[in-house]
């Protein structure tokens, strides 16, 4: 077998066999085949597709190139979520205490943000003494013991997707869908989880820009899961505006603990009971839908939810103060409207950006997250606004950011006319 022939046949429009895309991985990921014959590869399927066999062989090459996680020891059925990512987006700590709290087992491995603010390890590092360094045996024990942990991604899981998305980075075939598809079904796997939920953000702050690119990843990663026996579940959310009102890692901290509390924001709220009805649902906890959502509302009402989270916290090390001591910083500036109306329009993409500049986000894999900054919205899509009120609150620790409070108020667009707030799920696929 000659990988320049499978370029050629992947070129022409020809489907890979799952022994020619297993040799395909391996010799790249053993270093026999280069880099230049892997580009044109991806440049194949980035013009030509691949259908759902290839897609699904592709993303088990992947996984077999590294270690896989072995939870077969976790009593019950393990369930697990993964957002594309966007703004906002602390969706995991509320989830995952709530799941957890319903009987069902969160193991949940996680990667660190690189963008508009800091992954879900990023926000909970910024607990004091919290650790996601925790070895599997240890790992295990706590899901066992308390049904929810939450650790760092091993460096020796899926090796081979590592490579290949450095090289797509470089090629311009990041937005393939079947290579996205792979990537991350091939990490979910490896973790081992027998539900996966995953949530496909779209708008404008997201990675998918339509709803129709949403809906095919969507289809293709539930196929995928289904074809190696797994029970997958997507959503298609609004990532149009941020979600909640909080952006930086201890502000969605605080976010978190607060909609546990039920007194979080509602889009936060709708979408997390959701996605953990579904998660209950397909472990076994619950005979019904209905009976799931019931059930993930009872628990924040009952506190129930809330005080898994803190047990979670304290059994990672993490010492949680007084929230009114939990963030630290030299000034918080107020962005005011310069006009009354309706806000149209919240560009999650900007604001993010802005974030990031304060300081709460990374550029690069080697900037350094503040923990403490970042943007906390007062207004949200559809909400009216008066001239000089209060549109966001800017937790800074530089000296001079002129040009981040013009960001942040450019980032918001206010129109006379009335605006209706949307639904923030658009699809179901399962």
């Amino acid at each position: 077998m000659r990988m320049v022939d499978l370029i050629e046949k992947k070129r022409d429009g020809h489907v890979l066999t799952k022994e020619e895309i297993h040799f395909i991985i391996e010799g790249y990921t053993n270093k026999i085949i280069p880099d230049y014959q892997m580009s044109s590869m991806l440049m194949a399927i980035y013009f030509n597709g691949m259908n759902d066999l290839e897609a699904t062989e592709l993303t088990l090459a992947m996984l077999n190139s590294g270690e896989t996680i072995n939870l077969d020891v976790i009593e019950g059925i393990k369930v697990d979520k993964h957002s594309t990512g966007g703004v906002g987006d602390k969706t995991t700590l509320v989830l995952g205490p709530l799941v957890a709290s319903c009987n069902a087992k969160v193991a949940k491995l996680s990667g660190r943000g690189l963008g508009h603010t800091g992954g879900t390890l990023d926000k909970l590092e910024s607990i004091p003494g919290l650790s996601i360094d925790i070895e599997i045996e240890d790992f295990i024990n706590q899901v066992n013991d308390i049904g929810i942990a939450v650790a760092g991604q091993t460096a020796n899981l899926t090796p081979a997707d590592k490579l290949l998305y450095a090289l797509r980075d470089v090629t311009g075939t990041v937005p393939s869908i079947p290579l996205i598809a792979s990537s991350i079904m091939s990490k979910k796997l490896a973790s081992g989880s027998d539900v996966i939920v995953l949530d496909v953000k779209i708008g404008e702050g997201a990675f998918m820009k339509t709803l129709e690119d949403a809906k095919a990843l969507s289809h293709l990663m539930v196929k995928i899961g289904t074809n190696v026996g797994k029970k997958v579940v997507a959503f298609i959310t609004d990532m149009g505006e941020p979600l909640g009102y909080a952006i930086g890692n201890k502000l969605e901290v605080v976010e978190a603990i607060n909609s546990l509390k039920g007194e979080g924001p509602s889009d936060l709220h709708k979408l997390v009971v959701e996605i953990s009805a579904y998660m209950v649902y397909k472990a076994n906890i619950t005979k019904t839908l209905e009976e799931a959502k019931l059930l993930v509302e009872e628990k924040i009402t009952n506190k129930e939810a809330y005080e898994k989270q803190m047990e979670f916290i304290k059994r990672q090390g993490g010492v949680l103060p007084d929230l009114e001591d939990f963030i630290n910083v030299k000034e918080i500036i107020e962005v005011k409207a310069q006009e009354s109306g309706y806000v149209k329009q919240i560009h999650a993409l900007q604001i993010g950006l802005a974030a990031m500049k304060l300081g709460a986000g990374r550029a690069t894999k080697e900037d350094i997250i503040d923990p403490d900054v970042g943007i906390l919205l007062n207004k949200k899509v559809g909400d009216q606004v008066e001239k000089g009120e209060t549109l966001a609150y800017l937790y800074n620790n530089l000296e001079n950011i002129d040009s981040i409070i013009k960001e942040t108020l450019e980032s918001f667009v206010i129109t006379k006319e009335v605006v209706e707030k949307k639904n923030i799920i658009f699809d179901i696929i399962t």
